[in-house]
């Protein structure tokens, strides 16, 4: 058994599925990860840091393993709904936010897509969505910030962390191999976009850019590792990988993806604000 799932906990997403073709996010998670988007903690931590969340209405789109949930609670907002369509993320957000009960926050996590959430307009203050608008179409992408824009109040805040290329004027080839060695290598539609595209698809959605941060995209790189993760924890991943042959050559792929175009992959966080007159 590896450290990422203990007996009586929540399966993890994509359990069921084998290490050759489950999506590479939750195949680090299968070895212990817990840092997931590619930024890396210190882009979320930026994030974080530019939100009023004490006293505010939250909602998190796709959270995951539960990781930045656990953060946000932390900051004692008014309430805190998480949103998934997996029903095994659903439960691991469950589990990870049963650590912080004691907070005075009743959290709420449902199962329900992000384009689609059920939650009633101008209700949020703050939406949060990292590592999932990457893996969607364009016209997805739109529907989901949209959602987002829907169910915030005119002003509220939207911060999102996701996968971007540089420079601005990245040419479609390279773009286009790009996708496909994501695509080929971590089993999921990866389509990350360039910062003039990431600020254009919000205007267009309603709202306006009010802060980004670019970071490397080095999420299995040594040094990112143990920021993310602490030397103990890398140690234990490093171990977990080593002794499962199938999972460590999908990992080693995956890590020669993200070398080969470390020029034009970066890591980015943006903090969008809902404009008064929503389209």
């Amino acid at each position: 058994m590896n450290d990422a799932h203990a007996e009586g906990s929540p399966q993890l997403p994509g359990h069921k599925r084998s290490p050759e073709k489950a999506a590479g996010h939750w195949l680090l998670a299968r070895v212990g990860k817990r840092v997931l988007p590619p930024g890396g903690r210190e882009t979320t931590d930026w994030l974080v840091s530019q939100l009023t969340l004490q006293g505010k209405d939250v909602v998190e789109l796709a959270p995951g393993l539960g990781i930045t949930a656990k953060e946000l609670i932390l900051r004692v907002p008014k309430s805190y709904v998480g949103v998934d369509e997996d029903a095994d993320a659903v439960e691991n957000t469950r589990a990870r936010l049963r650590e912080v009960s004691s907070s005075g926050v009743h959290p709420e996590v449902v199962n329900a897509s992000a384009q689609c959430t059920g939650l009633e307009a101008d209700t949020a203050d703050v939406v949060m969505c990292e590592a999932m608008l990457t893996m969607q179409g364009d016209r997805t992408k739109l529907e989901i910030m949209r959602e987002a824009a829907r169910i915030l109040r005119p002003g509220g805040t939207y911060a999102i962390h996701e996968l971007a290329l540089v420079p601005d004027g990245v040419g479609f080839e390279v773009k286009d191999d790009i996708r496909k060695a994501l695509a080929k290598t971590i089993r999921v539609n990866a389509r990350p976009m360039t910062v003039a595209e990431w600020q254009d698809l919000a205007d267009q959605a309603g709202f306006d850019v009010v802060a980004t941060r670019l970071a490397p995209m080095a999420l299995l790189k040594p040094q990112r590792m143990i920021a993310d993760e602490g030397v103990p924890r890398t140690l234990k991943i490093a171990f977990n990988i080593l002794r499962q042959p199938k999972i460590r050559k999908r990992i080693l792929g995956m890590r020669a993806v993200f070398n080969r175009y470390s020029d034009q992959l970066r890591g980015i966080g943006m903090v969008l604000r809902r404009r008064e007159e929503n389209q």
